[in-house]
């Protein structure tokens, strides 16, 4: 058998098995390819202002991180701080662990040691505590299941399930409602 023919097949051999192996590797996908999952952008210490449909403002949010998810367009949001105006333009602040937003910024649910506090202007200095909370902002509604916490000068009101409207500033308890009166006289 002449050199040239033996080298001349383990060539073709050799091209044959690169080929195939090529073939095969066609359809999986590289270990560094990007994820459908990573956020397509990212804001860190940031305010932004959000207007209702008359220009007003209807929402403020400050917060140290916010992702947005390609695949439906939501918000995921570190440690938020949500100013929500009143009728006489003063803001009721809400904190929460985590937040997320809807595409549209019609919704937004407040997750994890969720704090709001009255305006400071306002007449009876107000705080609310509870776990989760949805909030409505073109709706001016919030709401949620979990248990709640309001307390004011002189009382403390707790209760499960709850809904407040934030421009008439009226609540509804929904069940399991305690109050505790504590008068300025017995303190």
């Amino acid at each position: 058998m002449n050199w040239r023919l033996g080298l001349g097949l383990v060539l073709l051999v050799a091209a044959a098995l690169s080929g195939w192996s090529a073939w095969k590797q066609r359809d999986v996908p590289e270990a560094d390819a990007p994820s459908s999952e990573r956020s397509d952008y990212l804001m860190r210490d940031f305010e932004m202002i959000s207007l209702d449909d008359q220009g007003q403002e209807s929402m403020t949010l400050r917060a140290p991180e916010m992702q947005r998810s390609p695949k439906d367009e939501t918000f995921q949001i570190t440690t938020p701080l949500f100013l929500l105006p009143d009728t006489d333009g003063n803001h009721w602040e809400m904190r929460s662990k985590t937040a997320w937003v809807s595409a549209k910024g019609d919704e937004v649910r407040l997750s994890g040691q969720v704090n709001g506090k009255s305006p400071q202007a306002a007449a009876v200095p107000t705080t609310f505590e509870t776990e989760r909370l949805n909030v409505f902002p073109r709706k001016n509604l919030a709401s949620t299941d979990d248990a709640v916490t309001i307390t004011r000068p002189g009382s403390i009101l707790s209760g499960v399930g709850f809904e407040t409207n934030t421009k008439t500033k009226r609540y509804t308890f929904k069940s399991q409602v305690k109050t505790r009166y504590e008068p300025k006289s017995a303190r």
